[in-house]
């Protein structure tokens, strides 16, 4: 539990910079500042609230476009002067429409994480597609039996190139077993969010 009293309110006039990273993927969505009001009113409502220098008031993030962070946890680095926020995005947290404020990386490749989870939203967004329009949406249309077919041939697939040593081969049938896999997931109303907290309860 965050203990307000420890952290270093002095040392920023009262101001707390504050980065805030989606709880799923990972990703750096923003950075902000918070004051000890706009701490509290997070950890009461559940939506980040930062302290705006500019409009000299307390301003959740969403109030006007609807696109909230949802608090899923807080802590403090080691000096006690900056506070990390994971959160669960609704919408584009950037004003300009991105998913994050640190959306121009000159060149740089995003995580791979990041890239997974965008990847699997965008998966999940096909299933209300056309089917004529996609190959993910004609196999949501064709149901569960043929996407669990899928994935079976695609683990034996898998399993066959890793069993020859070909690594080329076994990194593009993972590929499309990772796909299906989760193409499977979706059309349970799962995600690889309840897998990793089979695999979390099972390690702990």
């Amino acid at each position: 539990m965050l203990n307000h009293d420890n952290l270093d309110w002095q040392k920023n006039d009262g101001l707390l910079p504050t980065i805030v990273q989606d709880a799923y993927s990972g990703q750096v969505l923003m950075l902000g500042y918070m004051n000890r009001d706009a701490l509290e009113q997070t950890l009461a409502a559940g939506r980040v609230t930062f302290y705006s220098r500019s409009k000299q008031r307390l301003w959740t993030k969403g109030e006007t476009s609807g696109h909230y962070l949802h608090l899923t946890g807080i802590s403090a680095d080691c000096d006690s002067d900056t506070l990390l926020i994971l959160a669960t995005p609704v919408g584009a947290t950037c004003h300009t429409g991105a998913q994050s404020c640190f959306h121009q990386f000159d060149g740089a490749a995003e995580p791979d994480w990041v890239f997974f989870a965008r990847l699997e939203r965008l998966i999940a967004a096909r299933k209300r597609a056309d089917p004529e329009s996609s190959y993910t949406a004609r196999l949501y249309a064709a149901g569960s039996k043929r996407i669990a077919q899928k994935v079976g041939e695609e683990g034996v697939e898998t399993a066959l190139a890793a069993a020859t040593g070909d690594k080329e081969e076994t990194i593009s049938e993972a590929a499309d077993l990772a796909y299906h896999l989760t193409v499977l997931l979706q059309n349970a109303g799962l995600s690889w969010a309840d897998v990793i907290g089979k695999l979390k309860e099972r390690h702990g």
